[in-house]
Protein backbone atom coordinates (compact mmCIF):
# COMPACT_ATOMS: atom_id res chain seq x y z
CA UNK A 1 0.00 0.00 0.00
CA UNK A 2 1.32 3.66 -1.04
CA UNK A 3 2.21 5.82 1.68
CA UNK A 4 5.71 6.99 1.79
CA UNK A 5 5.68 9.68 -1.12
CA UNK A 6 8.51 11.15 -2.84
CA UNK A 7 8.07 15.02 -4.06
CA UNK A 8 11.02 16.10 -6.49
CA UNK A 9 10.87 20.20 -6.78
CA UNK A 10 9.11 22.81 -4.37
CA UNK A 11 7.94 25.35 -7.09
CA UNK A 12 3.96 25.73 -7.37
CA UNK A 13 3.74 22.07 -8.47
CA UNK A 14 5.87 20.51 -5.61
CA UNK A 15 4.18 22.76 -3.03
CA UNK A 16 0.31 21.51 -4.32
CA UNK A 17 1.34 17.91 -4.54
CA UNK A 18 2.68 17.74 -0.99
CA UNK A 19 -0.67 19.24 0.03
CA UNK A 20 -2.43 16.80 -2.10
CA UNK A 21 -0.83 14.16 -0.48
CA UNK A 22 -1.36 15.15 2.75
CA UNK A 23 -5.18 15.58 1.97
CA UNK A 24 -5.08 11.77 1.07
CA UNK A 25 -3.35 11.00 4.74
CA UNK A 26 0.17 10.29 2.85
CA UNK A 27 3.41 11.21 4.09
CA UNK A 28 4.89 13.26 1.63
CA UNK A 29 9.25 13.96 1.79
CA UNK A 30 9.54 17.18 -0.63
CA UNK A 31 13.22 17.57 -2.16
CA UNK A 32 14.22 20.78 -3.80
CA UNK A 33 18.06 21.23 -4.88
CA UNK A 34 18.22 25.20 -4.13
CA UNK A 35 17.93 26.72 -0.86
CA UNK A 36 13.96 28.21 -0.99
CA UNK A 37 10.81 27.36 -2.31
CA UNK A 38 8.95 29.14 -5.23
CA UNK A 39 10.50 27.51 -8.10
CA UNK A 40 10.17 29.90 -11.23
CA UNK A 41 9.03 32.01 -9.49
CA UNK A 42 11.80 33.20 -7.30
CA UNK A 43 14.41 35.20 -8.89
CA UNK A 44 17.82 34.56 -8.62
CA UNK A 45 20.88 36.57 -8.10
CA UNK A 46 22.81 34.37 -9.21
CA UNK A 47 22.76 32.07 -12.54
CA UNK A 48 22.74 28.26 -11.82
CA UNK A 49 22.63 25.85 -14.97
CA UNK A 50 19.69 23.36 -14.37
CA UNK A 51 17.61 25.41 -12.74
CA UNK A 52 15.22 27.75 -13.63
CA UNK A 53 15.24 31.60 -13.89
CA UNK A 54 13.19 34.50 -14.22
CA UNK A 55 13.66 38.14 -15.66
CA UNK A 56 13.00 41.58 -13.21
CA UNK A 57 10.85 42.77 -14.80
CA UNK A 58 8.48 39.91 -14.97
CA UNK A 59 4.18 39.99 -14.19
CA UNK A 60 2.15 36.98 -14.53
CA UNK A 61 0.33 36.36 -17.92
CA UNK A 62 -2.72 35.10 -15.51
CA UNK A 63 -4.78 36.93 -13.46
CA UNK A 64 -4.90 36.21 -9.88
CA UNK A 65 -8.40 34.25 -9.33
CA UNK A 66 -7.28 32.37 -12.51
CA UNK A 67 -3.92 31.40 -11.14
CA UNK A 68 -5.37 30.33 -7.53
CA UNK A 69 -4.83 27.16 -5.71
CA UNK A 70 -8.59 25.54 -5.45
CA UNK A 71 -8.42 25.83 -1.25
CA UNK A 72 -6.39 29.38 -1.29
CA UNK A 73 -7.77 32.76 -3.13
CA UNK A 74 -4.93 35.34 -2.91
CA UNK A 75 -5.44 38.33 -0.93
CA UNK A 76 -7.80 40.94 -2.11
CA UNK A 77 -5.37 43.54 -1.69
CA UNK A 78 -2.87 41.86 -4.07
CA UNK A 79 -3.02 43.16 -7.75
CA UNK A 80 -4.99 41.32 -10.82
CA UNK A 81 -1.72 40.11 -12.55
CA UNK A 82 1.07 39.92 -9.96
CA UNK A 83 4.82 40.92 -10.12
CA UNK A 84 6.93 37.82 -9.57
CA UNK A 85 7.28 39.09 -6.38
CA UNK A 86 3.74 39.27 -5.54
CA UNK A 87 3.33 35.56 -6.77
CA UNK A 88 6.23 34.14 -4.58
CA UNK A 89 4.33 35.85 -1.64
CA UNK A 90 1.30 33.58 -2.34
CA UNK A 91 3.58 30.52 -2.59
CA UNK A 92 4.71 31.53 0.92
CA UNK A 93 1.54 32.16 2.30
CA UNK A 94 0.22 28.98 0.63
CA UNK A 95 2.84 26.83 2.15
CA UNK A 96 2.50 28.33 5.46
CA UNK A 97 -1.12 28.44 5.66
CA UNK A 98 -1.19 24.39 5.13
CA UNK A 99 2.16 23.24 7.00
CA UNK A 100 3.82 22.72 4.06
CA UNK A 101 7.46 23.94 4.70
CA UNK A 102 8.07 20.96 7.27
CA UNK A 103 7.92 18.42 4.44
CA UNK A 104 10.65 20.33 2.45
CA UNK A 105 14.06 19.44 2.61
CA UNK A 106 15.94 22.15 0.71
CA UNK A 107 19.68 22.18 -0.88
CA UNK A 108 18.98 18.70 -1.68
CA UNK A 109 19.32 17.43 -5.44
CA UNK A 110 17.41 14.00 -6.63
CA UNK A 111 20.00 12.49 -9.08
CA UNK A 112 18.86 9.22 -9.46
CA UNK A 113 15.19 7.37 -9.59
CA UNK A 114 15.21 3.22 -9.83
CA UNK A 115 12.97 1.02 -9.96
CA UNK A 116 13.54 -1.26 -6.62
CA UNK A 117 14.13 -5.34 -7.70
CA UNK A 118 10.44 -6.20 -6.55
CA UNK A 119 9.12 -3.28 -8.13
CA UNK A 120 6.82 -5.73 -10.06
CA UNK A 121 5.31 -6.86 -6.40
CA UNK A 122 5.53 -3.71 -4.50
CA UNK A 123 5.79 -0.57 -6.95
CA UNK A 124 8.56 1.14 -4.90
CA UNK A 125 11.21 3.41 -5.81
CA UNK A 126 14.84 3.78 -4.77
CA UNK A 127 15.15 7.92 -4.93
CA UNK A 128 19.28 8.79 -4.65
CA UNK A 129 19.93 12.09 -3.69
CA UNK A 130 22.80 14.45 -3.06
CA UNK A 131 23.16 17.23 -0.54
CA UNK A 132 25.08 20.48 -1.55
CA UNK A 133 27.68 19.47 0.63
CA UNK A 134 28.04 16.27 -1.98
CA UNK A 135 26.28 13.63 0.56
CA UNK A 136 24.60 11.02 -0.92
CA UNK A 137 21.94 8.96 0.07
CA UNK A 138 19.21 6.48 -1.24
CA UNK A 139 15.66 6.54 0.25
CA UNK A 140 12.98 4.02 -0.71
CA UNK A 141 9.90 5.14 -1.65
CA UNK A 142 5.90 3.68 -2.45
CA UNK A 143 5.57 6.53 -5.19
CA UNK A 144 7.04 9.62 -6.44
CA UNK A 145 5.86 12.86 -8.04
CA UNK A 146 8.02 14.86 -10.12
CA UNK A 147 7.54 18.46 -10.23
CA UNK A 148 10.83 20.24 -11.65
CA UNK A 149 9.11 21.77 -14.89
CA UNK A 150 10.77 22.58 -18.06
CA UNK A 151 12.44 26.05 -18.25
CA UNK A 152 15.82 24.78 -17.29
CA UNK A 153 17.66 23.82 -20.54
CA UNK A 154 18.45 26.29 -22.99
CA UNK A 155 17.38 25.69 -26.53
CA UNK A 156 20.11 27.25 -28.52
CA UNK A 157 20.11 26.24 -31.92
CA UNK A 158 23.04 28.21 -33.40
CA UNK A 159 23.57 25.67 -36.08
CA UNK A 160 20.72 27.26 -37.72
CA UNK A 161 21.54 30.73 -37.76
CA UNK A 162 24.84 30.77 -40.60
CA UNK A 163 27.32 33.16 -39.29
CA UNK A 164 26.91 33.24 -36.40
CA UNK A 165 30.85 31.95 -35.93
CA UNK A 166 31.66 35.28 -37.19
CA UNK A 167 29.27 37.80 -35.32
CA UNK A 168 31.28 40.01 -33.23
CA UNK A 169 28.76 41.21 -30.92
CA UNK A 170 27.28 39.73 -28.26
CA UNK A 171 24.72 36.68 -27.98
CA UNK A 172 23.03 34.89 -25.51
CA UNK A 173 19.57 33.15 -24.00
CA UNK A 174 16.85 34.50 -22.84
CA UNK A 175 17.57 32.21 -19.75
CA UNK A 176 20.54 34.36 -19.69
CA UNK A 177 18.56 37.85 -19.40
CA UNK A 178 18.07 39.96 -16.19
CA UNK A 179 17.28 43.23 -17.06
CA UNK A 180 18.33 45.48 -19.76
CA UNK A 181 21.49 46.65 -17.93
CA UNK A 182 24.61 47.21 -20.30
CA UNK A 183 21.94 47.42 -23.37
CA UNK A 184 21.70 51.42 -22.80
CA UNK A 185 21.75 53.48 -26.44
CA UNK A 186 22.27 49.75 -28.10
CA UNK A 187 21.17 48.15 -31.35
CA UNK A 188 19.41 45.10 -30.01
CA UNK A 189 17.96 41.89 -32.43
CA UNK A 190 15.39 39.58 -30.27
CA UNK A 191 14.82 36.58 -32.10
CA UNK A 192 11.51 34.67 -30.58
CA UNK A 193 7.85 35.64 -30.84
CA UNK A 194 6.77 33.65 -27.49
CA UNK A 195 6.22 35.98 -24.13
CA UNK A 196 9.46 35.65 -23.70
CA UNK A 197 10.64 37.22 -26.50
CA UNK A 198 7.91 39.76 -26.22
CA UNK A 199 8.52 40.59 -22.84
CA UNK A 200 12.19 41.16 -23.18
CA UNK A 201 12.12 42.87 -26.19
CA UNK A 202 9.63 45.73 -24.77
CA UNK A 203 11.76 45.50 -21.44
CA UNK A 204 15.41 45.94 -23.35
CA UNK A 205 13.40 49.08 -25.80
CA UNK A 206 13.04 51.51 -22.94
CA UNK A 207 16.52 52.17 -23.08
CA UNK A 208 17.88 50.58 -26.55
CA UNK A 209 18.16 52.75 -29.13
CA UNK A 210 16.22 50.61 -31.19
CA UNK A 211 15.04 46.65 -30.83
CA UNK A 212 14.35 44.55 -33.40
CA UNK A 213 12.19 41.79 -32.75
CA UNK A 214 12.58 38.75 -35.81
CA UNK A 215 9.27 36.40 -36.17
CA UNK A 216 9.00 33.50 -38.27
CA UNK A 217 5.76 33.52 -38.23
CA UNK A 218 4.08 36.04 -36.28
CA UNK A 219 1.02 35.42 -33.55
CA UNK A 220 -2.43 37.13 -31.56
CA UNK A 221 -1.40 39.41 -29.32
CA UNK A 222 -3.81 39.64 -26.56
CA UNK A 223 -3.78 42.11 -23.70
CA UNK A 224 -4.45 41.29 -19.66
CA UNK A 225 -6.80 43.65 -19.52
CA UNK A 226 -10.19 42.49 -20.97
CA UNK A 227 -13.61 44.24 -20.91
CA UNK A 228 -14.48 46.94 -18.29
CA UNK A 229 -11.03 46.76 -17.75
CA UNK A 230 -11.23 43.76 -15.37
CA UNK A 231 -8.41 40.25 -16.25
CA UNK A 232 -9.08 39.38 -19.97
CA UNK A 233 -8.68 35.84 -18.57
CA UNK A 234 -11.67 36.13 -15.66
CA UNK A 235 -13.96 37.52 -18.62
CA UNK A 236 -13.14 35.03 -21.38
CA UNK A 237 -12.13 32.33 -19.13
CA UNK A 238 -15.56 30.75 -18.48
CA UNK A 239 -17.59 27.71 -19.36
CA UNK A 240 -19.78 29.38 -21.50
CA UNK A 241 -17.05 31.08 -24.06
CA UNK A 242 -15.42 27.48 -24.37
CA UNK A 243 -19.06 25.86 -25.35
CA UNK A 244 -19.70 28.46 -27.63
CA UNK A 245 -16.17 28.01 -28.57
CA UNK A 246 -16.17 24.08 -29.27
CA UNK A 247 -20.06 24.63 -30.92
CA UNK A 248 -18.77 27.05 -33.48
CA UNK A 249 -15.23 27.16 -33.97
CA UNK A 250 -15.04 29.22 -36.73
CA UNK A 251 -17.32 31.40 -35.71
CA UNK A 252 -15.96 32.10 -32.17
CA UNK A 253 -12.61 31.98 -33.49
CA UNK A 254 -13.27 34.69 -35.94
CA UNK A 255 -15.27 36.95 -34.00
CA UNK A 256 -11.81 36.92 -31.33
CA UNK A 257 -9.68 37.81 -34.46
CA UNK A 258 -12.14 40.39 -35.15
CA UNK A 259 -12.02 41.63 -31.66
CA UNK A 260 -8.04 41.41 -31.23
CA UNK A 261 -7.87 43.58 -34.41
CA UNK A 262 -10.11 46.17 -32.99
CA UNK A 263 -7.30 46.97 -30.87
CA UNK A 264 -4.50 46.85 -33.34
CA UNK A 265 -4.34 45.38 -37.15
CA UNK A 266 -1.88 42.77 -36.83
CA UNK A 267 -1.61 42.73 -40.16
CA UNK A 268 -0.53 46.14 -40.54
CA UNK A 269 1.84 45.74 -37.80
CA UNK A 270 3.85 43.06 -39.09
CA UNK A 271 2.33 40.19 -36.32
CA UNK A 272 -0.47 38.48 -37.80
CA UNK A 273 0.61 34.57 -38.12
CA UNK A 274 -0.41 32.01 -40.89
CA UNK A 275 -3.00 30.36 -38.33
CA UNK A 276 -5.91 31.51 -37.39
CA UNK A 277 -6.65 32.61 -33.87
CA UNK A 278 -7.81 28.83 -31.63
CA UNK A 279 -7.74 28.21 -28.35
CA UNK A 280 -5.78 25.13 -29.09
CA UNK A 281 -2.46 27.92 -29.89
CA UNK A 282 -1.12 30.25 -27.33
CA UNK A 283 -1.44 33.86 -28.26
CA UNK A 284 1.38 36.01 -26.82
CA UNK A 285 0.30 37.97 -23.76
CA UNK A 286 1.81 41.79 -24.24
CA UNK A 287 0.14 44.93 -22.95
CA UNK A 288 2.96 47.15 -23.85
CA UNK A 289 4.20 45.74 -27.97
CA UNK A 290 1.59 47.80 -29.90
CA UNK A 291 2.73 50.97 -28.06
CA UNK A 292 6.51 50.00 -28.49
CA UNK A 293 5.87 49.21 -32.49
CA UNK A 294 3.70 52.61 -32.73
CA UNK A 295 6.53 54.10 -31.09
CA UNK A 296 9.46 52.92 -33.48
CA UNK A 297 11.33 51.67 -30.09
CA UNK A 298 10.61 47.90 -31.64
CA UNK A 299 10.61 46.99 -35.47
CA UNK A 300 9.26 43.86 -36.57
CA UNK A 301 11.46 41.95 -38.88
CA UNK A 302 11.45 38.62 -40.35
CA UNK A 303 13.35 35.39 -39.90
CA UNK A 304 16.79 35.89 -39.73
CA UNK A 305 18.97 34.55 -42.56
CA UNK A 306 22.75 34.99 -41.60
CA UNK A 307 24.67 37.17 -39.22
CA UNK A 308 28.42 38.81 -40.33
CA UNK A 309 30.44 40.41 -38.31
CA UNK A 310 28.49 43.62 -36.93
CA UNK A 311 25.20 43.37 -39.17
CA UNK A 312 22.41 40.45 -39.27
CA UNK A 313 20.25 39.70 -42.13
CA UNK A 314 16.56 39.06 -42.55
CA UNK A 315 15.11 36.82 -45.11
CA UNK A 316 13.34 39.74 -46.77
CA UNK A 317 16.78 40.73 -47.82
CA UNK A 318 16.55 43.82 -45.40
CA UNK A 319 20.01 44.45 -43.33
CA UNK A 320 19.94 46.13 -39.84
CA UNK A 321 24.16 47.06 -39.53
CA UNK A 322 25.73 48.05 -36.17
CA UNK A 323 23.93 45.10 -34.11
CA UNK A 324 25.64 45.02 -30.66
CA UNK A 325 23.76 42.16 -29.46
CA UNK A 326 21.14 39.24 -29.85
CA UNK A 327 19.05 37.50 -27.30
CA UNK A 328 17.81 34.13 -28.31
CA UNK A 329 14.53 33.31 -26.90
CA UNK A 330 14.29 30.60 -28.51
CA UNK A 331 12.86 28.15 -25.90
CA UNK A 332 13.71 25.02 -23.68
CA UNK A 333 14.21 21.70 -23.98
CA UNK A 334 12.84 19.24 -21.04
CA UNK A 335 15.29 17.28 -19.49
CA UNK A 336 14.70 14.76 -16.41
CA UNK A 337 18.26 12.92 -16.31
CA UNK A 338 17.19 10.99 -13.52
CA UNK A 339 14.22 8.98 -14.39
CA UNK A 340 15.37 5.91 -15.72
CA UNK A 341 16.14 5.97 -19.33
CA UNK A 342 12.77 3.66 -20.54
CA UNK A 343 11.03 6.47 -19.15
CA UNK A 344 13.02 9.11 -21.02
CA UNK A 345 11.34 8.17 -23.98
CA UNK A 346 9.57 10.86 -26.08
CA UNK A 347 6.47 10.85 -28.11
CA UNK A 348 7.48 14.20 -30.34
CA UNK A 349 7.63 16.71 -27.97
CA UNK A 350 6.41 15.24 -24.81
CA UNK A 351 6.71 12.05 -23.07
CA UNK A 352 4.89 9.20 -23.27
CA UNK A 353 2.14 10.11 -20.03
CA UNK A 354 -1.24 9.01 -19.72
CA UNK A 355 -3.55 12.15 -18.71
CA UNK A 356 -0.14 13.93 -19.18
CA UNK A 357 0.40 12.84 -16.03
CA UNK A 358 1.39 8.87 -15.97
CA UNK A 359 3.67 6.73 -17.59
CA UNK A 360 1.09 4.14 -19.06
CA UNK A 361 4.13 1.57 -18.75
CA UNK A 362 4.80 0.75 -15.36
CA UNK A 363 3.45 -2.17 -13.86
CA UNK A 364 2.19 -0.15 -11.14
CA UNK A 365 1.04 3.60 -11.53
CA UNK A 366 3.32 5.10 -8.48
CA UNK A 367 5.19 7.69 -10.84
CA UNK A 368 3.83 10.54 -11.93
CA UNK A 369 4.67 13.90 -13.55
CA UNK A 370 2.80 17.08 -12.56
CA UNK A 371 2.69 20.48 -14.05
CA UNK A 372 4.62 18.60 -17.50
CA UNK A 373 1.54 20.72 -19.91
CA UNK A 374 0.85 24.00 -21.79
CA UNK A 375 -2.37 25.45 -22.03
CA UNK A 376 -4.25 28.53 -22.83
CA UNK A 377 -4.42 29.87 -18.98
CA UNK A 378 -2.05 29.13 -15.63
CA UNK A 379 -0.58 25.80 -15.19
CA UNK A 380 -1.66 26.30 -11.19
CA UNK A 381 -4.91 24.79 -11.20
CA UNK A 382 -4.31 22.16 -13.71
CA UNK A 383 -1.31 21.11 -12.01
CA UNK A 384 -2.78 20.64 -8.49
CA UNK A 385 -5.73 19.18 -10.32
CA UNK A 386 -3.34 16.44 -11.92
CA UNK A 387 -1.80 16.41 -8.03
CA UNK A 388 -5.13 15.37 -6.38
CA UNK A 389 -5.82 12.71 -9.20
CA UNK A 390 -2.29 11.06 -8.64
CA UNK A 391 -2.72 10.99 -5.06
CA UNK A 392 -6.09 9.35 -5.91
CA UNK A 393 -4.18 6.88 -8.13
CA UNK A 394 -1.53 6.28 -5.71
CA UNK A 395 -4.06 4.91 -3.44
CA UNK A 396 -6.17 2.52 -5.61
CA UNK A 397 -9.04 4.69 -5.77
CA UNK A 398 -8.46 4.67 -10.02
CA UNK A 399 -7.28 2.79 -12.71
CA UNK A 400 -5.17 3.55 -14.58
CA UNK A 401 1.56 17.27 -26.64
CA UNK A 402 2.35 19.24 -24.02
CA UNK A 403 -0.58 21.70 -24.68
CA UNK A 404 -4.51 20.53 -23.37
CA UNK A 405 -7.40 22.73 -23.22
CA UNK A 406 -7.72 23.78 -19.98
CA UNK A 407 -11.45 23.63 -18.86
CA UNK A 408 -11.97 20.05 -20.86
CA UNK A 409 -8.37 18.39 -19.16
CA UNK A 410 -8.89 19.21 -15.90
CA UNK A 411 -12.97 18.69 -16.00
CA UNK A 412 -11.69 14.93 -17.00
CA UNK A 413 -9.50 15.30 -14.23
CA UNK A 414 -12.00 16.11 -11.82
CA UNK A 415 -14.61 13.75 -13.02
CA UNK A 416 -12.37 11.34 -12.09
CA UNK A 417 -11.17 12.60 -8.51
CA UNK A 418 -15.33 12.97 -7.90
CA UNK A 419 -15.41 16.78 -7.55
CA UNK A 420 -16.38 17.99 -11.00
CA UNK A 421 -18.96 20.56 -10.28
CA UNK A 422 -22.54 18.97 -11.15
CA UNK A 423 -24.28 21.93 -13.04
CA UNK A 424 -27.59 20.46 -13.68
CA UNK A 425 -27.53 19.71 -10.44
CA UNK A 426 -26.79 23.33 -8.56
CA UNK A 427 -29.31 24.37 -11.26
CA UNK A 428 -32.28 23.36 -9.29
CA UNK A 429 -30.43 23.38 -5.62
CA UNK A 430 -28.92 26.57 -5.93
CA UNK A 431 -29.14 28.43 -9.10
CA UNK A 432 -27.19 31.45 -7.99
CA UNK A 433 -24.36 29.44 -7.60
CA UNK A 434 -24.51 27.55 -10.79
CA UNK A 435 -24.87 30.89 -12.79
CA UNK A 436 -21.36 31.80 -11.20
CA UNK A 437 -20.33 28.53 -12.20
CA UNK A 438 -21.21 28.46 -15.91
CA UNK A 439 -20.97 32.49 -16.94
CA UNK A 440 -18.61 33.40 -14.26
CA UNK A 441 -14.42 33.00 -14.58
CA UNK A 442 -13.46 28.57 -14.82
CA UNK A 443 -11.79 29.57 -11.00
CA UNK A 444 -10.11 26.19 -9.39
CA UNK A 445 -13.05 26.95 -6.55
CA UNK A 446 -15.52 24.87 -8.65
CA UNK A 447 -13.61 21.94 -7.92
CA UNK A 448 -13.79 22.12 -3.73
CA UNK A 449 -17.88 22.71 -4.38
CA UNK A 450 -18.08 19.27 -3.57
CA UNK A 451 -16.40 15.15 -3.65
CA UNK A 452 -12.91 14.40 -2.29
CA UNK A 453 -11.23 17.21 -0.96
CA UNK A 454 -14.17 19.21 -0.24
CA UNK A 455 -13.50 22.63 0.77
CA UNK A 456 -16.57 24.66 3.11
CA UNK A 457 -15.08 27.75 1.81
CA UNK A 458 -15.75 27.36 -1.88
CA UNK A 459 -18.87 28.90 -2.38
CA UNK A 460 -18.00 32.06 -0.91
CA UNK A 461 -14.42 31.89 -2.48
CA UNK A 462 -16.37 31.67 -6.18
CA UNK A 463 -19.37 34.43 -4.89
CA UNK A 464 -16.43 36.80 -3.55
CA UNK A 465 -13.78 36.11 -6.70
CA UNK A 466 -15.31 39.66 -8.39
CA UNK A 467 -14.71 41.56 -4.96
CA UNK A 468 -10.83 40.10 -4.77
CA UNK A 469 -10.40 41.43 -8.87
CA UNK A 470 -11.95 44.76 -8.12
CA UNK A 471 -10.30 45.32 -4.40
CA UNK A 472 -6.74 46.34 -6.66
CA UNK A 473 -8.46 49.37 -8.19
CA UNK A 474 -9.83 50.91 -5.01
CA UNK A 475 -6.86 53.55 -4.78
CA UNK A 476 -10.21 55.91 -5.99
CA UNK A 477 -13.51 55.26 -5.06
CA UNK A 478 -16.29 56.13 -7.47
CA UNK A 479 -20.01 56.07 -6.72
CA UNK A 480 -20.97 52.73 -8.67
CA UNK A 481 -24.14 52.59 -10.97
CA UNK A 482 -26.40 50.03 -10.58
CA UNK A 483 -26.60 47.13 -12.58
CA UNK A 484 -22.42 46.98 -13.17
CA UNK A 485 -22.03 43.73 -11.49
CA UNK A 486 -23.54 41.57 -14.74
CA UNK A 487 -22.16 43.94 -17.21
CA UNK A 488 -19.07 41.92 -18.07
CA UNK A 489 -21.13 38.58 -18.82
CA UNK A 490 -23.88 40.16 -20.61
CA UNK A 491 -21.28 42.31 -22.53
CA UNK A 492 -19.74 38.85 -23.76
CA UNK A 493 -22.57 37.37 -24.64
CA UNK A 494 -24.17 40.87 -26.43
CA UNK A 495 -20.46 40.05 -28.54
CA UNK A 496 -21.37 36.46 -29.21
CA UNK A 497 -24.70 37.68 -30.68
CA UNK A 498 -23.27 40.48 -32.53
CA UNK A 499 -20.49 38.15 -33.55
CA UNK A 500 -22.62 35.74 -34.78
CA UNK A 501 -24.41 38.03 -36.91
CA UNK A 502 -21.78 39.81 -38.54
CA UNK A 503 -19.96 36.22 -39.17
CA UNK A 504 -23.09 35.38 -40.92
CA UNK A 505 -23.54 38.49 -42.86
CA UNK A 506 -19.65 38.45 -44.00
CA UNK A 507 -19.89 34.93 -45.14
CA UNK A 508 -23.26 36.07 -46.99
CA UNK A 509 -21.13 38.64 -49.07
CA UNK A 510 -18.26 36.08 -49.65
CA UNK A 511 -20.97 33.89 -50.97
CA UNK A 512 -22.66 36.13 -53.20
CA UNK A 513 -19.48 38.03 -54.11
CA UNK A 514 -18.57 33.66 -55.38
CA UNK A 515 -21.93 33.24 -57.14
CA UNK A 516 -21.01 36.59 -59.12
CA UNK A 517 -17.44 35.90 -60.17
CA UNK A 518 -18.90 32.15 -61.02
CA UNK A 519 -21.49 33.58 -63.39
Amino acid sequence: MVQKVAVIGAGPCGLSSIKACLDEGLEPTCFESSDDIGGLWRYKEKLVPGRTNIYQCVIINSSKEMMAFSDFPPPAELPNNMHHTEVLLYLRLYAQTFNLLQHIHLQTKVVGLRRRPDFDVTGQWDVETETADGRRQTHVFDAVMVCTGHYTQPHLPLSHFSGIESFKGRYFHSWEYRNAKGLEGKRVVVIGFGNCGCDIAVDISRVAERVYLSTRSGAWVVGRVGPGGLPFDAAWNSRLVVTLASLFPTWSNWMLERKLNEFFDHKLYGLKPKHNFSLHVIPVINDDLPGRIISGRIQVKPNVKEFRETSVVFTDGSVIDKVDAVVFATGYNYSFPFLPPDLQAKSDYRLRLYKHVIPPTLAHPTLAVVGFIHGLGAINSMAEMQARWATRVFKGRHRNPLQVDVIPYTDSLAEQVGSKPNILQLLFTEPTLALQVVLGPRTSYQYRLSGPGKWAGARQAIFTQKQRITRPFRTRVVSEEPGNEASSILSILLAFIAGAALFKKEQTKRITLFRAVNI
